[in-house]
């Protein structure tokens, strides 16, 4: 892997930090850690990274705090909790945030860096690919690449995943979509609390197109989704 791929790490354990650290660097990363929140919010707003891996229970600002503030200040970038928190409403709360991926403690080094590796492949591609812009969906004007949903003069900036999500649903438009093909594509894998953040991100989806009667995206009870476009 590149030295030029840059990862923020924050995490407060005197053991484990270092360790990753010195892992992911002998794996071709360039590793910066932070031992807290403010800390690693403070550095990532100086430097410019490639992906986030955030401990969750940290001293002065949370996980989920901090990749709130770095999402406010990138909608893109890639982002992992590396958590010891493993109930329910913690992954989801994590996914609704924006993160791409959730490890819980304790774990094996390798399955990190595999995730890491996908997420930036997958991250590559939706770089390199040029996206179309000015999409017209019905009543509405979709820009990918400002991230941008408009209806008359009302603009709604959306999210990097629901840009993710809205582009590949109107690619695959009028057609039944599997739900684990969708996780597969954009999220790399096809698990359960992937799949109840989908669901959220449709939710949101269908209230954004709730000016066009014509739009809808009709859930396919335990297969997947169509997303109705007039021809």
């Amino acid at each position: 892997m590149n030295k030029n791929k840059k990862i923020l790490l924050v995490e407060d354990d005197e053991y484990l930090g270092p360790l990753l650290q010195d892992y992911l660097s002998n794996e071709g990363l360039s590793v910066t850690l932070c031992k807290d929140g403010e800390t690693g919010f403070s550095l990532y707003k100086k430097e410019a990274f490639n992906l986030c891996l955030l401990d969750i229970m940290m001293p002065f600002m949370d996980g989920f705090t901090l990749a709130e503030k770095i999402r406010n200040e990138n909608k893109s970038i890639p982002i992992i909790f590396i958590t010891a928190k493993f109930l329910k409403q913690d992954k989801l709360k994590g996914y609704a945030i924006g993160a791409d991926d959730y490890i819980v403690k304790p774990f094996d080094e390798e399955e990190l860096l595999w995730k890491i590796k996908a997420i930036l492949k997958r991250f590559n591609i939706k770089s390199t690919n040029s996206k179309i812009n000015n999409i017209q969906i019905g009543n509405f004007e979709f820009n990918h690449n400002d991230q941008l949903l408009t209806f008359r003069n009302i603009r709604k900036r959306l999210t990097e995943k629901e840009c993710e999500i809205l582009n590949y649903m109107y690619t695959h438009q009028n057609k039944l979509i599997k739900r684990e093909q969708i996780l597969k594509d954009l999220w790399g894998e096809n698990d359960y609390f992937l799949g109840r953040s989908l669901d959220v991100f449709i939710t949101k989806l269908r209230k954004y197109f709730v000016n066009d009667s014509r739009l809808n995206i009709e859930n396919v009870y335990g297969v997947g989704f169509i997303f109705h476009i007039p021809k």
